[in-house]
């Protein structure tokens, strides 16, 4: 299992659009990747700039088969304009579920 944090600060006037596209992204990458488990979106009523992902992948090798999609690549340009700042975070070892 590989585990992908990811945290968005959102441009104001762009959160709803980027939430859209996210929401697209999610799904089409749960229904075309057999590799990618879990695709969870969050955010906070109080920081509705912050979006923050939680993805399970099979391995590190279906992560980067996500990342050379067509559709992260058309997802990644579509929205780097709304994104202020972005940090990812990966793990690589489950202690317990």
């Amino acid at each position: 299992m590989f585990a992908v944090c990811v945290s968005f600060d959102i441009h104001r006037q762009w959160c709803d659009a980027f939430l859209e596209r996210m929401r697209e992204q999610a799904r089409t990458s749960l229904d075309l990747e057999p590799g990618c488990l879990r695709f969870d979106v969050w955010s906070d009523s109080d920081s509705p700039t912050t979006v923050f992902l939680y993805e399970i992948y099979a391995d590190a090798a279906a992560f980067d088969t996500h990342l050379e999609s067509a559709h992260f690549k058309a997802f990644d340009a579509a929205v780097a304009g709304m994104v202020a700042a972005k940090s990812v975070v990966t793990y690589d070892r489950p202690i317990a579920s």
